[in-house]
């Protein structure tokens, strides 16, 4: 595997200096796979293409140099542990609901020395961090107006919700929701992950209002009644 790996990523198009942490994240993840369920996705190739690649497209499509960032969502660590091996000026939180995730990023970034990174286990929807990061992040697999709702909030006025989608969600079917949580579709980007034909959407949302203290709701109505 790690020989794989050494020769997938630059091969990738990554850059070599950041093919060393990466690779060793990427080994921390598979081997810790073998026993709880990180990623349905086990081939190193794959994994450096599906995972880390796309993960790192965020910065020449949205910069993020020097800025707070929440990954909402961020499951095994993605897009926010290669975006702080990437970017070490920024300040990356990875917020997971999942207690034995978020102790395996922890015990990662800690391996990994990312001293840029804090590890916390909660539920967006109840993160007491209320506007005060730069961006929210999120590649969760869950409807626009959702994802909105649970990130929004967490950005302040002038900053950015980024949502990485692996289709061609209907936006205008988001727009009022999106206007509603303080926000305003700037730009969407459509890009192809290097070395592979899957193409991804990355969808940008302007934060140009507070968001109502009434929002987010908890899950269970932001998921039965999407905004």
């Amino acid at each position: 595997m790690r020989e794989t790996l050494r020769m997938g990523l630059p091969a990738l198009g990554l850059d070599p200096a950041l093919s060393e942490p990466l690779e060793a994240f990427s080994r921390m993840l598979l081997e810790r796979n073998r026993v709880m369920n990180l990623t349905a996705i086990t081939e190193p190739r794959d994994v450096a293409a599906l995972h880390l690649l796309d993960s790192l497209e965020l910065i020449p499509l949205a910069g993020l140099t020097g800025e707070t960032v929440v990954d909402v969502g961020t499951g095994a660590g993605f897009p926010g542990v290669p975006l702080a091996v990437a970017l070490p000026e920024a300040k990356v939180t990875l917020l997971d609901s999942l207690g034995k995730r978020v102790d395996f990023l922890r015990e990662a970034c800690g391996r990994l020395g990312l001293e840029n990174t804090v590890c916390v286990h909660a539920r967006a929807e109840e993160f007491d961090n209320r506007e005060r990061f730069d961006a929210a992040v999120s590649r969760a697999v869950a409807a626009l107006p959702v994802l909105a709702e649970l990130c929004l909030p967490l950005v302040r006025v002038g900053g950015r919700f980024l949502a990485m989608k692996s289709s061609h969600e209907d936006l205008e079917a988001a727009s009022a929701a999106i206007k509603t949580l303080g926000g305003r579709l700037s730009w969407t980007r459509d890009y192809v992950i290097p070395g592979t034909d899957v193409t991804h959407r990355l969808v940008c949302v302007d934060k140009v209002s507070p968001t109502p203290k009434k929002y987010p709701r908890r899950f269970a109505q932001i998921k039965k009644q999407p905004l």
